[in-house]
């Protein structure tokens, strides 16, 4: 059995709704010992608000779910603890960027971030700025964060309207397909000149992976090594 089940999906209706997520009462001391932790480690971590996903199901082609703001602390205090109980997941969107001649084209998180040296799509968990009308816009989200990661501008990119989803037991990956119309050497060179402008630099590198040789599996998050073997046919 995979650890992660992966399906094609059309629309994503997503609802910022109240939910009173236990886990930071519960864990409030355990949380206070990870952060103080993480910030020594990092000192540029901000505790703003993230969105978790309380609720989701799957209907066809459709994926519905239910979001709610909590402290970034918290959601960190429960990423380091595994994921216990009550099941919420982490789910956000990311831009699944390909080149011209078939790359795919990846990040690699800076050292000042949560997930230095992880290597994966440009992605953020969803805050209260990819809200619209109390949805959760998480179309909104993918060009905003490779924008704000990348450099990348939404008119130099062809978005498809579909996603892959990519869902495990505390978290779903909604990977949406970007191309670029450049070979993956321009793209990268492109990337890393915009990187050296923007005002914050998440990431340090970008990656090249043409197929299964280029996995990295130390540094791919298990759900990105699970989308490209899912692409390459692995």
């Amino acid at each position: 059995m995979t650890e992660f089940e992966i399906f094609e999906t059309d629309i994503i209706d997503a609802v910022l709704e109240p939910y009173d997520w236990p886990f930071p009462h519960e864990h409030a001391a355990a949380i206070a010992e990870i952060w103080a932790r993480e910030t020594a480690r990092t000192p540029a971590l901000f505790n703003g608000t993230v969105l978790i996903q309380h609720w989701g199901t799957r209907e066809g082609r459709v994926f519905r779910a239910g979001y709610a703001p909590t402290e970034y602390r918290s959601f960190l205090g429960w990423t380091r603890l595994g994921n216990p109980p009550p099941l919420v997941r982490n789910g956000f969107a990311m831009a699944a960027l390909q080149a011209s001649d078939g790359a795919f084209l990846l990040g690699e998180m800076g050292p000042h971030t949560a997930n230095a040296g992880k290597i994966y799509f440009a992605a953020g968990t969803p805050d209260l700025e990819d809200v619209v009308d109390g949805r959760v816009d998480l179309a909104g989200s993918v060009l905003r964060e490779m924008t704000e990661e990348t450099g990348l501008l939404p008119a130099e990119v062809t978005v498809e309207p579909r996603w892959t989803s990519v869902m495990g037991r505390a978290r779903i990956a909604f990977m949406r397909p970007v191309r670029i119309d450049l070979s993956a050497e321009e793209a990268r060179a492109l990337m890393l000149a915009r990187m050296q402008t923007l005002e914050e630099d998440e990431l340090v590198d970008i990656h090249i992976v043409r197929g299964p040789d280029d996995l990295d599996e130390a540094r791919m998050p298990p759900f990105q090594l699970a989308f490209l073997r899912h692409v390459f046919g692995v």
